[in-house]
């Protein structure tokens, strides 16, 4: 099978393109070709929509994911949710036919079909299967850097069904970091959640999530943040905003790791969007690049 299906999920279109941007650059780069998924919709959500309706959720899943099975492409996914509510769905239909039958009689009524024989593949574990030595050899700019990384919750759990890595001791995501010249530091709460989901219920009960994970990452002497998903990145990047307003002041700068690649790669502050983020990055670009 070669390239992918790129499903680019709600948040990023809507609220942070640049995201988009650097990610379209470093798979360019590393030559990993991708066509844009037309007519998907949203994944959908896999806490908000599967818990008010889990047919209405594996329903759509099912449609965006036949989408892909017409191109013949596995879909790479942007955003942790994104991946978990496709690749979930996919394994649970496969392994339940009376489910995946019903599901295919619904989607009988706009001719599409779901037969599983395709994959989900996030953005990360997509480079990570260019290989680490690869993207060793390609960096132009080792950055030098102590990094907290975040994983983020949707994308090691549910583990049965994701598969991405260990859920309890993950290092993809440390060794692709390290391959730019930075350092993966261990720090306390690593794999605590962003807290995100919870906006649902009010925007400020988020906020002792965020606060005690940023103080867990200035007491290790991290310089900034790398994290995998939009929503992790929002969480973190604006949320230090917010609390700034409220608290005490944070300045960590956080990446999303195709930006934290393609500065790496030689790629500019303006064409990987850096200025669009809301907490500085120019205390790491000076002290590490300019």
């Amino acid at each position: 099978m070669t390239g992918y299906s790129l499903f680019l999920g709600c948040l990023i279109p809507m609220r942070l393109p640049f995201l988009e941007v650097s990610s379209r650059l470093v798979l360019g780069a590393l030559g990993v070709s991708c066509e844009e998924l037309d007519g998907a919709s949203c994944c959908p959500d896999p806490v908000g929509v599967q818990s008010v309706s889990f047919k209405a959720w594996i329903y759509l899943a099912a449609r965006n994911l036949a989408l892909a099975e017409d191109k013949g492409k596995d879909v790479l996914v942007l955003c942790n949710g994104c991946f978990e509510t496709l690749k979930t769905a996919r394994e649970i239909l496969l392994q339940n036919p009376d489910l995946m039958e019903e599901v295919n009689e619904a989607l009988k009524s706009i001719d599409r079909e779901f037969r599983g024989n395709v994959d989900v593949v996030h953005i990360v574990e997509a480079i990570h299967r260019v290989g680490v030595d690869r993207i060793r050899s390609k960096v132009s700019t080792e950055l030098g850097a102590d990094v907290a990384v975040h994983y983020g919750c949707h994308l090691l759990r549910p583990s049965e069904y994701l598969r991405f890595d260990d859920p309890d001791n993950p290092r993809k995501m440390d060794e692709l970091v390290e391959a730019l010249g930075a350092r993966s530091l261990n720090y306390d709460y690593k794999h605590l959640c962003c807290g995100v989901a919870v906006s649902n219920i009010g925007r400020e009960l988020t906020y002792p999530y965020v606060k005690l994970k940023l103080k867990s990452i200035s007491r290790a002497g991290a310089e900034c943040m790398v994290v995998a998903c939009p929503f992790c990145f929002m969480q973190y990047d604006i949320g230090q905003v917010e609390l700034n307003r409220k608290e005490e002041a944070f300045n960590i700068p956080v990446f999303y790791y195709p930006e934290m690649l393609g500065l790496a790669l030689g790629y500019s502050y303006r064409e990987l969007g850096l200025h669009m983020h809301r907490t500085s990055v120019m205390p790491f670009l000076r002290k590490h690049l300019l």
